[in-house]
This record gives structure tokens, sequence and C-alpha cells, in this order.
């Protein structure tokens, strides 16, 4: 899973920027409190920045963003109904942490209007629920190869990787809001911005949309994960064929695997798009050290992704054509993990995308993890390979079909998952509030309770003094 470096921000004050111009002066103190909600998450934000990853507190961030969003959201409310004045852009202040840089920093970038703070905050709202279901399955360790574990233990923590997979889902609707809302309402809302003002990766609809995709396909992994947490134990004592009767099917597990490895290739694709336009479109950099690009650690997770499980479905095709396919399939049972095991071998000796650069202890940790996930994944394939081998060399003398041919008989992939769309929090005040939709309910059923005066009865008649039958009786001049 890619773990985020969560971006800081400058500090703000709303009352600076916006006036209450509605008719009783209602939201005169509901400013003052979105400025001390921000101000709340801006702390939190420097204060993870100068924590360890493993100590960081990513649920109290999230509770605190929760907090904050329906402030703005009520301060964006207002101004779009003309109940809150606004006397200047404001001008918010981030840190753009998918920014490629040279001197390998976080970028401080000025972004004009609400709509970017919004974009921004549900930016780090995502950034910091995956973080969160990373420490969740951190926190797990590798508990299905841990031979004392009970059957009630390795059902309470699949459970715990539910909720990590939960909150992957979540992040990734809340990436398609801001690709598919928040960012188009923007560019509608804006008036301009700094001179020379150029969007960052964050604040852009491919890098968003590749985000989103990332986010499903490490739910999807996890899945997977849980799929497998049953049968785990068995093949751990007995690597190989044949597969323990508690194992998946291996046709539905190439199928998972092939959707994961669709979904980084995707996201790894729209990184990419957004690097050619940046070249393209900015001639100036956005900021001191940056390259308009999009940070090499992500574009490199999502390669090695894409490569790791397309690796890991071409093992489970080969097994389901050995253990399934009988004589006729011997063969490609062989071609199929034999693809496999190459591309774990370049993947391990990073001939497939390249070494990023080691530049302190957590990286050089990710890697290591990386690398022994590929280890023990090329020890599994290394066994079914033999097997397989030597069963078509003795039993079944099937020919080993190409690379090429192979291709016409990899299947479709099959989502686990879903992504949750994300529901925006009603405004804390102001039009959409709870409060305005009651006093508007209490209005109108104040105004229904009216007497009804027929629209042509004369408003200067009263009823209740009788006209006279004289000459001229009712006419007075």
């Amino acid at each position: 899973m890619f773990v985020y470096e969560l971006p800081t921000t400058g500090a703000i004050s709303f009352s600076d920027f916006f006036i209450d111009q509605s008719t009783h002066k209602t939201y005169t103190y509901h400013i003052p409190q979105a400025t001390q909600a921000r101000a709340d998450l801006r702390d939190v934000l420097k204060e993870s920045k100068r924590t360890e990853h493993a100590e960081k507190d990513f649920l109290r961030l999230v509770k605190l963003i929760e907090e904050y969003i329906p402030y703005l959201r009520g301060i964006m409310a207002c101004v779009a109904h003309d109940e809150i004045g606004c006397k200047a852009e404001p001008i918010f202040s981030w840190r753009t942490t998918l920014s490629s840089n040279l001197f390998h920093t976080s970028p401080r970038l000025s972004v004009p209007g609400l709509h970017a703070d919004y974009a921004f905050t549900l930016l780090t709202f995502a950034f910091a629920l995956s973080n969160l279901a990373h420490t969740v399955v951190s926190s797990l360790g590798n508990y299905e190869s841990e031979r004392a574990i009970s059957d009630e233990e390795r059902k309470r923590k699949d459970e715990q990787l539910n909720v990590a997979v939960g909150f992957l889902c979540k992040a990734s609707g809340i990436f398609t809001y801001v690709s598919d809302t928040v960012l188009p309402e923007w560019e509608v809302n804006r008036s301009g911005g700094p001179p020379g003002f150029n969007k960052p990766p964050e604040l852009s609809r491919e890098i968003n949309n590749a985000l989103a995709k990332m986010a499903l396909a490490d739910a999807q992994a996890l899945a997977i994960r849980k799929l497998l947490s049953k049968s785990a134990y068995d093949i751990n004592i007995a690597p190989g064929p044949p597969l323990p009767t508690s194992h998946p099917s291996p046709a539905l597990l190439a199928k998972l695997h092939l959707e994961c490895a669709s979904l980084y290739s995707s996201a790894h694709n729209l990184a990419k798009t957004f690097a050619s336009l940046a070249r393209s479109k900015l001639r100036s950099p956005m900021s001191e050290g940056s390259s308009g690009e999009v940070n090499p650690d992500l574009r490199k997770y999502l390669s090695d992704e894409n490569t790791f499980h397309d690796a890991l479905a071409r093992k489970w095709l080969g097994v389901d054509a050995g253990e399934h396919g009988g004589t006729a399939r011997g063969g490609e049972a062989v071609a199929f993990i034999a693809w496999a095991k190459k591309d774990l071998e370049d993947m391990r000796e990073g001939k497939i995308s390249g070494a990023a650069l080691t530049r302190g202890d957590k990286e050089k940790d990710i890697r290591g993890k990386r690398r022994d996930k590929i280890n023990q994944e090329l020890e599994t394939v290394t066994v079914f390979l033999k097997h397989y081998k030597r069963m078509n060399d003795s039993l079944h003398f099937q020919p080993v079909p190409t690379q090429p041919d192979l291709q016409s008989r990899i299947p479709a992939g099959r989502m686990a998952v879903a992504s949750r769309p994300f529901t925006p929090p009603q405004p804390a005040f102001g039009p959409g509030s709870v409060e305005y939709i009651r006093k508007e309910a209490e209005r109108l059923e104040v105004t229904d309770q009216l007497p009804n005066v027929p629209s042509n009865a004369p408003s200067d008649v009263n009823p209740s003094q009788p006209t006279g039958n004289y000459a001229g009786a009712g006419a007075y001049f």
C-alpha cells in the first residue's frame, strides 16, 4: 500500500475576507468558528509532519477534517446565496506533496478561492483514510502465517482487514468526488488567481482519477488477502500442489489479480498523461524546485504493483491449468508459471520500473518489504513450476505455448470491492444546514396558517357593516 506524505497549510482568518450581510447578522459568530476549525486542522497537520509514521494519529486527523468540512461548506453556501459577502478572494497556502521536486521537499503553493481549499481538504481527508488503512494492516502483521493462531483470532483479524478495505473504498469515493464535482465547480467559480498560477497535480482531474483507481486497487488487494487467509496456513506448511480443500478457486484469484493490475495500469497511465500535459503547458515552474510532474515514488509504486499483480494472475492461471486442466493443458500450466517467474525475477532485480532513489530509512524499509514479498512469491512459483514441468515432461507431453499464444487465453478481470460514493455533509450553517431548513419549514408553516382572502374581495369593504338600501348607499364622496 502507498503511504502518502500529508500536506500542511498556512494560517488564515475568514473574518479578513468575509463579512456577514444577512438581515439579522445571523452568521457573525459562525465565521470565527470556521476559522477555529481550520486552525485546529492546521495544528494537527503540522504536528503530524514532525511525528514518525508509526506514531501518527490518522484517526484524530480524520475526525478534525470531518468537523471542518461542514463549516467550510457553510461559508461556501452563504457566499453563493449572497448572505455572506466577500471583501476579497481568499488565498490559501498548501504544500503540494504529490509534486516531483528536485530537492525532495514539498513545494508551498498559494491557491485562490474556497473551492481550492475545499479540494485540498478533501484530498487530505482521502490521504488520511488511506494511511489509516495502512496503519490497520501493519498492526495485523502476517497473521495468516502464524501456526499457533486460532480460527477465532484469524476471523477477528480478517474483520480488521475489512475495516481497512472500507477506508480505502471511502478514499476512492472522495478522490472521484474531487475530480468529478469539486474541481469542475472551482473552474466555474474561480475569478482568476495569482500571476503565473499553475495547478499542481493535486488539483488535476487526471491525478484524482488515478488516485481513485489506486485506492480501489489497494482495497482489492486486501480483499484477495482476506480470501486467502483461511488456506494460507495449509499452504505455508506444504507449499505447492495439490492445493488444500480450503483454497479458493485459482481461476477466481487470477481474475481478481487481473483487475488489480488493470486498475494500477490505468492509474499509471493517467499519471503519465498529466506529466505529458504538464510538459506541454507549463513553461515556468509552479514554484521553486518543482518540475510540474508527479512524485516518482507514486509512479514507481503504480508500475511495480501493476507488474506484481500481472505476475500473480499468470501464476494462478497456470495453477488452474495444472490442477483442473488435465493432460491437455499441461504445457499451458508450465508456460503461465514460467512467465510469472520471469516477471517476479525481473522485479527483484529492478529491471522493469527501475530503482527509485533511496532517500532515507523509510524508503529503505518500503523497498525491503517489497523485496521480501517478491521473494516469498518466487519461492512458491518455483515449487509450482518444478512440479508442473516434471508432470508435463513425464506424463502429459504437451507443447509449451509462447507468450503471444497465452495472451488470447487471459480472461477479463473481476472486481471484489466497489468505491463508496462520497456524500458531502450538510453545511454547519446557512442554506442547506439543518437550522436553515428548520427555520424555512417554520416560516412556511406560519404562512400556511394565515386566513385565505379571496383575490376578488374588495380590500376596503368591511363586511361587518351592512350597506343601506337608500339612494347612494355605500357611495361616499
